[in-house]
């Protein structure tokens, strides 16, 4: 079942005007992003830092108001729900910090049961309690974490709390947004680890955004790559790792470093030439043909469309051909 559909969404902020006297304007960050996703998978969304992941994520709550485009859930398009406020159980955000994320004036009982006085306001203060605690119990807490408050919990235990925190409401979606990014690997792989238990028990949909490929790999159905605010490429996760097709989404691959320390001392990766695009003066091309090793001049002039290059698989590229 289909729980997400995408079209052609863009987003953008309002930024002061070049002079004094001038009118504020639209800054574009996310331009033209389409995809489907289900329940039970997980979306994959990766890039360089600034190319407009976590803009996308909040997008599809609404958290951010898009420019342009439509974002439907389950069939109906999010900007003409009556009932937005309440359907957000359905869908949920875990945050790239865990620590800030939480209130530290709470414990974690009131943190992770706070959703439920907007979902669910008829529930009774014990009510919502034992909800909370349930909800820490799903991702490995005991019941005597329950009355203890953020600044006695690590790093990986903050992040369960945040997880927790997105089950209560008992959503069918939830924004990763780069959620392992600041734990230690092996907390990471525990972390992982755990949404892909939620996801299989529950029939969660995700969509995990991240800049680590390596992550991405292990939990992702699908991948999609963006670059300065547009999607370059998306594909299935394994032929994506098998053969990345665009020219940018090879070049991340190459920068993932290989987990054998003798493979990784004798690997010779190749640097990028040229300078990255500036999002207030984006080329009127490819958004990688200043630096592109393939790039001609139709990249420098005209930009790409996203098209099939072969069954499921998605690459904005003038010479990208099906593998």
């Amino acid at each position: 079942m289909t729980l997400l559909d995408v079209r052609s969404l863009g987003v953008g902020y309002r930024v002061p005007g070049a002079g004094p006297f001038s009118a504020p304007r639209l800054l574009p960050i996310v331009h033209d992003a389409s995809f489907t996703l289900d329940a039970g998978r997980t979306l994959g969304v990766v890039g360089e830092s600034g190319c407009g992941k976590s803009t996308l994520g909040r997008a599809l709550l609404r958290l951010i108001e898009p420019s342009g485009g439509q974002v439907l859930w389950q069939g109906q398009d999010m900007a003409t729900l009556p009932d937005l406020r309440r359907r957000r159980s359905e869908m949920q955000i875990i945050f790239q910090d865990p620590v800030a994320a939480l209130d530290p004036r709470m414990t974690l009982a009131r943190i992770v049961s706070r959703p439920l006085a907007t979902f669910e306001p008829g529930l009774s203060r014990r009510e919502a309690r034992t909800r909370a605690i349930e909800a820490l119990g799903q991702v490995g807490l005991s019941p005597d974490f329950a009355d203890r408050y953020p600044h006695e919990l690590s790093g990986g235990q903050a992040q369960r709390v945040g997880i927790a925190r997105a089950l209560v409401g008992r959503p069918k979606l939830i924004i990763c947004d780069e959620p392992v990014s600041a734990l230690d690997v092996s907390i990471q792989a525990q972390v992982i680890n755990l949404l892909m238990d939620l996801q299989e028990r529950m029939g969660l949909a995700l969509v995990f955004i991240s800049h680590n490929l390596a992550v991405v790999r292990h939990i992702s159905h699908d991948v999609m790559v963006m670059c300065l605010g547009r999607v370059v490429e998306h594909a299935p996760r394994s032929a994506f790792y098998a053969k990345p097709l665009h020219p940018y989404s090879q070049a991340l691959m190459q920068a993932v470093p290989e987990p054998d320390p003798r493979r990784e001392k004798g690997r010779v990766g190749t640097a990028l030439a040229g300078e990255l695009p500036s999002v207030l003066s984006p080329p009127p091309g490819c958004v990688f043909a200043s630096r592109c090793p393939k790039a001609a001049d139709l990249c420098r002039t005209t930009r790409p469309d996203l098209r099939e290059v072969a069954p499921g698989r998605l690459a904005a590229c003038h010479f990208t051909e099906a593998p």
